[in-house]
């Protein structure tokens, strides 16, 4: 089973996602998007999949420093556009493992998608 981890690095949700994975013996890949960026198919999927408020990270200092006039009436390409500029507007961690999409970290949702 492939489970890739995307994030950042020094995110502290981040670290608090891959040291669960550690501790429960899940073994994954790491894809750093702010290094390594990310594309339009991966964030489109995720859209589609999670929906934009969730993948979106509106509370993130980077989305709350836009201009208004960045902020106000975002479609779904303006805001994958903004996602694929500024990767920190991605919410962290997402996981994709077992043919699921996990947004952001809960250490229950995690055990329940792991266990077995």
């Amino acid at each position: 089973m492939t489970v890739t981890i995307y994030g950042i690095k020094n995110c502290d949700t981040m670290k608090k996602a891959r040291s669960w994975l550690e501790a429960h013996g899940v073994a994954y890949e790491f894809h750093d998007y702010k290094a390594l960026g990310i594309d339009r198919a991966h964030l489109e999927s995720w859209v589609d999949q999670a929906g934009l408020d969730t993948v979106l990270n509106r509370a993130g200092t980077t989305f709350r420093k836009l201009p208004d006039s960045e902020r106000e009436n975002l479609s779904r390409d303006k805001a994958i556009a903004l996602m694929l500029d500024q990767p920190s507007m991605i919410k962290r961690p997402v996981l994709a493992a077992k043919g699921k999409l996990l947004v952001g970290f809960k250490p229950e949702v995690y055990a329940g998608t792991f266990a077995g």
